[in-house]
């Protein structure tokens, strides 16, 4: 089985489940590890899909979005203050503000900008949702498309049916293929085999490569790494060590989806029992196997792809580690 181990004083004490998808642009599987064709739901793994239409459609350059405005368009942040400041930007270059926003609102997941909020008397607000730039960039292309904004959210929006023509184009999938949920922030969500879920994350990355509207969003999540995550995240690090060689994005529940730009080449991975501690060490485990990392790079992500595991003494009792090799299907897999 694949799997990603937590090991303490030299026993593995727990196991999660791991399923892998390495897939080139035209289809063909590369390489695998556990199920390629488990149903997943992309979660935010979707999201630079769905900021896509906002290049596409003119919004963007129509409200001055900035390149780290399109990132936070497909981050899953941490509420931190730059992340907050670019949202609340994104939704007044739009003519909109906050109250139009229906993800709910929740306290920011950086502890330290949490610690603002609670010391200040105040209460969680909509705009620190960590999805709350996708939602702002909705809003933009609603109002740019002069689509009333109000309930962007829901199934039969112009904003949600946009959204699922995306995964559509870039899975090769068709709607009734893709079985829909309700995401965690309150939007559509799509499910995909894994294989065809790498396979729209290659095709993005090939027309990245080839200069279309995919690699201004690729190139904003490439360059502006902080805004994707935030400080400590894993989407953020990696990024930020590898440069515009790599995207990557993560989505909930032991989801994650990226490219690896100039070989057309995508990937998926999830954790069967959505473990995020698992599917951390399994991509960083997934790019070193595909050559993605040099040994520098590995070095330097460690504490994300092999993370020690402390005591309350803050002791070292263990670790959290990859056991697992990709199967190679085809050539160029690995």
């Amino acid at each position: 089985m694949s799997e990603v181990e937590v090991v303490r004083g030299g026993l593995v004490e727990s196991r999660h489940a791991v399923h892998v998808a390495v897939v080139h642009a035209d289809g063909t599987l590369l390489a695998s590890a556990g199920d390629p064709s488990t149903l997943t739901y992309y979660r935010s793994a979707a999201k630079p899909m769905q900021a896509l239409p906002l290049v596409e459609e003119g919004v963007a350059d129509r409200f001055g979005l900035t390149e780290a405005e399109l990132a936070l368009c497909c981050a899953s942040h941490e509420g931190q203050p730059a992340h907050v400041a670019g949202a609340l930007s994104i939704l007044a270059k739009a003519g909109a503000d906050a109250s139009l926003l229906r993800c709910g609102p929740h306290l920011p997941y950086s502890k330290e900008a949490a610690a603002v909020v609670v010391r200040s008397g105040g209460e969680p607000e909509r705009v620190h949702n960590n999805c709350s730039g996708k939602h702002a960039g909705m809003i933009a292309l609603a109002v740019g498309m002069g689509w009333d904004p109000t309930d962007y959210h829901e199934a039969e929006h112009p904003v949600q049916r946009r959204m699922i023509e995306e995964v559509i184009r870039w899975s090769g999938l068709s709607a009734e293929q893709l079985p829909t949920g309700v995401d965690g922030c309150g939007v559509v969500c799509f499910a995909a085999p894994l294989e065809d879920m790498a396979r729209s994350f290659a095709t993005f990355t090939q027309a990245a490569d080839a200069g279309e509207g995919a690699g201004r969003i690729v190139e904003a999540m490439t360059s502006n790494p902080f805004m994707v995550g935030g400080t400590g995240r894993t989407c953020t690090d990696v990024m930020d060590v590898v440069g515009d060689a790599v995207f990557v994005k993560l989505g909930a529940e032991g989801v994650y989806g990226g490219g690896l730009r100039g070989r057309g080449v995508g990937f998926s991975i999830k954790v069967a029992d959505g473990g995020r501690r698992a599917v951390e060490v399994a991509l960083i485990h997934v790019l070193a196997s595909l050559e993605a990392l040099s040994d520098h790079d590995i070095g330097t992500l460690r504490h994300h792809g092999r993370p020690t595991v402390r005591n309350t003494r803050g002791e070292a009792v263990g670790e959290v580690r990859p056991a697992f090799d990709l199967a190679v299907h085809a050539v160029g897999g690995v």
